[in-house]
Order: C-alpha cells, then structure tokens, then sequence
C-alpha cells in the first residue's frame, strides 16, 4: 500500500461523518486544541531560529513593533519613538501600564537587556551592534539608542516577524549568554507559558493573561490589538499526519497547522472542517550545507549539489502533484515581489546533469566520505526535502549518512560546529517563510559574515558587500540591480541550495473563526462557538 493509501485508509471513517463526538466543542469552547507544525522541544527565542519555538514565543513574549499585514513596522510596546535629525539618536518610550507574566511592571531597562542579547543573534541586530554607540535607559519607560551611523530600517528590525524577533523579557532573564538557552519563560504577551504543564514531545499550554493590555487598533499580524478570545491553548504534539487528520476529524483537536497535501481530498469532505492555503507568500525550501568542514568547505562541491538536486521531484514529495502549490526557484527570494531575480541561477535550471555534477565533486577532492544528513521524521516538510535530496546525492557518488531524527534534535545539532565525526554535521533542512524573503533585510539565511552567519557559516565578503549596497540603496531600480547583484553572488558561493517554492494548507473546525492567513498562526482574535 502505498503512501497516500495508507493515510487515507488510516483517517477514512472520520472522513465519512462516522466520527466521534467533538469533544472540543461545546462546554470546551474556552480551550483551543492546536497540532503544530513540531513538538517544541524548546523555548528559547533567540538562541535559535525554529519557527516552532517563534510561534509559541509571539504568544508570550511582545515586541516593540510588530510587522503588520502589509509588511510594514508599527507601534506595539512602544508610545512613542523619536529620531534626530542627523538619524544617529533614536528614543523610544514604552506605552504606561505595561506587566509581565509575574506582575512586574515592564521597564526600559528590561527592553535595554533583552535588545543587547537578541542583537548578538540577529543579522539586522548585527548591523546595529557595529555602528552602536551606546543603547541605555533613561528612566523606567524611556531608552535611548546612539548610533555612529544612521540606520534607517530601525523599526523594521525591531518589528520584523522572522526570527529571532526582538522579544522582550525581563532584564534577569535577558542577561543569559545568547549563546546559552534560558530557563525561565516570563513574557507580558496575550498568553502567559503554563510551564508545569508542559510536556516536550507531548502538549505545551498557554493561558490567556488577564493583564493583558491590547492596542486599540486592529489586529494585523504582529501590529494591533492583540485580543485573546479563549481562556486556554493546548498545542498537542501529533507527528503523524493519520492521527493529526483523524483527531481533527474527530473534533479532539480544533487547528491543525500544516496537513500534508495527501489528506487535503480527505478533509475536504468534512463538512465540519475548513482549510486554505496557510500563507500567500509561501515558502523556501533550504538545503543547508556547512561550509566549515570537508565536502562543503569546497565551492565545488556546493555546486555539484546545485546540479544534482531536481527540484521538481522535491516539491512534489513535499506539497503534491498539484502545481499551483509549488514551483521551481532558481532564486533565494521570494517570486512574483517586486524586486525578485534569479540573476545567477542557471545551475538550478533545465534538465539535472548528474555526469557534470560528478566530475565537479570529483574535483572539489571528496573520496567517498560519510556526508552526516540530519533528517527531521516528525516535520514532513523536512523529511520530503531529505528522501529525495539523500537519493540525488547517492546519484554523484556522495556517501550520505542518513540520520533519522527529530525536529529539536535538528535545532540544537546544527549549532554544533564539530566536525561531523565528532557529533556535528554536513547537512540539514529547513525552509523560510516568503515574507522573510522578499528583500535581504531581515533574511537570516543570506548572511555570509562566517560566524556570524545562520548556521552553516558561509563567509563571503562579495556577498555580504552586495547585501550592503541594498541598504545603501536609494531608489527602486538601485534596489533592483542590488538583489540581482546580490542572487548571483550567493549563487555563485551556494550559501545554501534552494530546493523550491512551496504553499502548504493549514485546517481548522468550523466552530472555530478568526484564523488570518500569514506566516504563522495568529492565536489573538481566535475563538470557538
């Protein structure tokens, strides 16, 4: 039985109405049952990038701006901000009557410590830390951040929704090395972290915060008010997609996150059950290589991956054989945005040329070395990306040593920079929302400043020379010739292999309303009848 049988077997009664009482409705109508896309195997914001843990953490944690639907910085935290006329001096003032989780006012010298070490972390926070003069309080709801430079996208990068966000958190917490992960998971979002009930690999929970104070306006993605509408949410781990559809079926969980394109038929057929397309700007497949080590420290042998890998085959073990879910992408950014290129991308098109792709590996000086791929199992988008990619590989002669592990295990492994022998790696799979990829901005994975960079460090002084003339950039047509500039210098140094572009659904009870499209699932103004 193949793959698609099997999970339609599996989940087919549900399908036909013969399903159980929903047991998530009714007097169960303050809980909300969420599957996510992974289990959250940790809680950390900022010392790693999962968007697992991003999502959790845009219920706990604010931010001082959040990005709204238009993709454009506002107001969250913040009253007020306030830049000089020479761009070096930006003060901000956070909004009056402002409390964490543990009924501690929010302080400015709480968004002063939690600034300082997510801009360690971040790419954009990178750039401000090497023009900063000083970034300090100047009383309890007013801080100051000097520059010796302008930098004009302050706001975005204090309001972007990739991570790391700039969460804010108490100074205590805050001061943890951002190399080391915290141990206590205080906010003042929406939603305040029920530690005692959380069970890594099994259920995390989340309970709307009384104190709370939203904005007044709309909600917007990260922007507006955020206005929790039940009392508790429950993410329940399911990592097989059978159990995840049955339950949704069955009305024992309520949203299901990312249900892979095989049961979209099934599920269709469940008058109680919606589901759309989760994020119209989709998403990048990433095949992540470390360039510290042997093969991938040679250009080369990044390129004879480039050759190999058809990505025509990848999207359709990872999003189906509809097409207008997925496309080819000899690109880094985002199709069809203004400013897209695929300037340099010609490796990535046409027929795959595994001979070439041999002969290139060949000369990169790889002899057969065990190549250490982490696959995520309990991530589908992972785990398509790795099957077909391991094969593609195999084709030139690599010797893939295939580990099939989880998600977490993913996210702290690949922060390693062991050698591969040593419990480190060579490859690992992700992929990154569209809305982080239309411009060079807030794109983590386009940073090639070595250890600073995502993980992987690719060093390139021509790549991140093009990614600054996009800052430096003053009109359309300069931020245009930038990005092609910038596509073809990654391309040329493989700071990663794109394996695609992909849409995936996300699914839902019709009980429950107020679920927004975007790049992660928005629990505020969410309800249940």
């Amino acid at each position: 039985m193949d793959r698609r049988s099997f999970l339609i077997a599996g989940t087919g009664l549900a399908a036909a109405g013969l399903s159980a009482p929903a047991l998530s409705q009714g007097a169960d109508a303050r809980t909300l049952r969420f599957v996510p896309q992974a289990n959250l195997a940790n809680f950390d914001p900022i010392w790693g990038t999962q968007y697992v843990v991003r999502n959790a953490a845009a219920m706990v944690w604010d931010t001082l701006y959040g990005v709204d639907a238009q993709l454009q910085p506002q107001r969250q935290m913040v009253e007020s901000e306030e830049v000089s006329s020479d761009g070096l001096t930006w003060t901000f003032r956070l909004r009056s009557g402002l409390k964490f989780h543990d009924g501690a006012p929010v302080l400015a010298k709480d968004a002063v410590a939690s600034l300082k070490r997510w801009a360690v972390r971040d790419p954009m926070g990178q750039m401000i830390l090497a023009i900063q003069n000083e970034l300090a309080a100047v009383d309890d709801r007013t801080f100051r951040w000097s520059l010796k430079a302008p930098y004009p996208k302050m706001l975005l990068a204090l309001g972007k929704n990739n991570s790391p966000c700039s969460f804010i958190m108490p100074e205590r917490i805050a001061r943890t090395d951002p190399f080391q992960q915290i141990t206590e998971y205080v906010g003042s979002g929406p939603f305040r972290f029920v530690r005692n009930e959380w069970v890594p690999g099994a259920k995390a929970v989340f309970e709307k915060f009384a104190d709370y104070q939203p904005r007044s306006e709309p909600a917007s993605w990260l922007a507006g008010g955020k206005r929790a509408m039940v009392e508790r949410v429950e993410w329940v781990v399911m990592p097989d997609p059978a159990t995840a559809a049955a339950a949704l079926q069955n009305g024992e969980v309520d949203w299901w996150e990312n249900p892979i394109s095989d049961l979209m038929p099934l599920l269709r057929r469940n008058r109680n059950i919606q589901a759309d397309v989760a994020d119209p700007l989709g998403n990048i497949g990433t095949f992540r290589m470390n360039h510290l080590h042997a093969p991938f420290n040679d250009v080369r042998a990044r390129k004879a991956v480039l050759m190999a890998i058809d990505q025509a085959d990848v999207m359709r073990a990872l999003a189906g054989d509809d097409e207008s879910m997925w496309k080819r992408l000899p690109s880094f950014f985002t199709p069809g945005t203004p400013i897209y290129s695929e300037e340099g991308g010609d490796l990535l098109k046409g027929p795959r040329n595994y001979d070439a792709a041999k002969r290139l590996l060949a000369e990169s000086g790889y002899k057969g070395e065990p190549v250490v791929m982490l696959v995520a199992q309990d991530q589908p988008i992972t785990k398509a990306q790795g099957d077909v990619t391991a094969e593609a590989m195999r084709k030139i002669g690599m010797n893939v040593d295939y580990v099939a592990t989880d998600w977490g295990t993913v996210g702290s492994r690949r922060a390693m920079k062991n050698p591969p022998s040593q419990g480190g790696w060579n490859i690992f799979f992700s992929w990154h929302a569209g809305a982080d990829c239309i411009n060079p901005a807030a794109y983590t994975a386009i940073r090639a400043n070595g250890d600073g960079a995502w993980f992987g460090w690719p060093k390139s002084d021509e790549v991140e020379a093009k990614r600054d003339a996009w800052f430096a950039a003053t009109t359309v047509e300069q931020e245009k010739a930038a990005m092609a500039a910038l596509n073809k210098a990654a391309m040329d140094h493989v700071i990663f292999a794109p394996t695609g572009f992909f849409s995936f659904y996300t699914a839902w009870r019709r009980n429950v309303s107020g679920i927004v499209k975007g790049p992660l699932p928005f629990f505020w103004g969410v309800s249940k009848s």
